[in-house]
């Protein structure tokens, strides 16, 4: 049900992809954030992630145990307030977003484009577009769950308000579109990818693995987890440049966490990466972000297909 299907009988309105949307992304985020909070703090440490190299994090399992002791358990949950609100906002606009794209595409493209064949090029189209739109209206969330996430101990916001104000005094509103630009270029290919990868490989899934031609959410998950690998894999040092790019300016509450990443810009980001850790810096935390990949990608499409499902059923009793 991901993507408008011309031979479903009862179709869902808006409200109803919004719903799913938000199903989707208050579920998969309480079960990832752990990751996302490993993930972004790799990704902000400029030294090696390797033992012996008196780094502050060398791997995931050291990473938790270090974040466990320094910070308690429940930082592995720190901004899951923000983050919250960003998968609600995100979710909504995405699908909401992706349905009517795909909708207004197939009416406008030829006959044959609309082929099974070449669905997962214009679900591509349309994710990225819907990826963008969803950006927009998510970034200062964003930048502002990434804020929480990455400060240490002792603590320079003491929550979501005052983090708000003191950001807002750094460069007014400009502030929470930081790290935009990279976050566009990354976003449209990796939501994209993702649309379209699931796409095709649902079109592999249902004529060898279901008798009924019906994906199921056991099959939605494992085409939607094999979407989430395939992206992350391609698009990962972008979302490492804009996650850089979001925490300029907030050194001193990162000063526990080692050198602080350098750049003024997207270009001066990329520069300092190669000159001061090498290619392989691009890839930093890939590990924590390839299963928050293969997780999220799964419970993101199998929770949006299985509400959508219900939401039919629902209409039609």
């Amino acid at each position: 049900m991901v993507g408008f299907d011309p031979n479903q009988r009862r179709k869902l309105t808006p409200f109803d992809h919004a719903a799913a949307g938000a199903v989707s992304g208050v579920i998969t985020r309480s079960v990832a954030q752990p990751l996302d909070v490993l993930k972004i703090r790799f990704q902000l440490q400029v030294e090696p992630l390797k033992f012996g190299t008196g780094s502050k994090y060398t791997g995931v399992a050291q990473a938790v145990g270090k974040i466990y002791q320094e910070e308690g358990l429940f930082a592995l949950w720190k901004g899951h307030v923000a983050a919250q609100g960003l998968s609600v906002i995100f979710g909504i606009s995405q699908f909401v977003s992706f349905e009517f794209l795909t909708k207004n595409t197939y009416y406008l493209l030829p006959e044959n484009l609309t082929q099974p064949l070449y669905k997962p090029v214009y679900h591509f189209f349309c994710g990225g577009i819907a990826g963008c739109v969803s950006t927009c209206v998510s970034q200062p969330i964003d930048v502002l769950r990434t804020r929480l996430v990455s400060q240490g101990e002792p603590k320079v916001y003491t929550g979501i308000r005052h983090a708000v104000g003191m950001m807002y005094q750094e460069a007014g509103v400009r502030t929470f579109y930081k790290g935009l630009t990279p976050t566009l270029i990354q976003l449209f290919p990796y939501n994209g990818l993702q649309f379209g990868f699931y796409s095709f490989f649902k079109t592999l899934w249902k004529p060898v693995m279901s008798k009924k031609n019906e994906i199921g959410a056991i099959g939605s998950g494992i085409c939607g987890s094999g979407a989430g690998l395939c992206s992350k894999i391609i698009i990962y040092p972008l979302d490492l440049i804009k996650k850089r790019l979001q925490v300029i300016g907030f050194e001193e509450a990162r000063k526990s966490f080692g050198s602080p990443p350098q750049g003024s810009n997207f270009y001066h980001c990329i520069c300092s990466i190669v000159k001061r850790e090498g290619f392989l810096g691009f890839y930093k935390g890939l590990s924590p972000s390839l299963l928050k990949a293969v997780v999220t990608a799964g419970l993101t499409f199998s929770v949006y297909e299985q509400t959508c499902a219900i939401l039919l059923y629902r209409h039609s009793s």
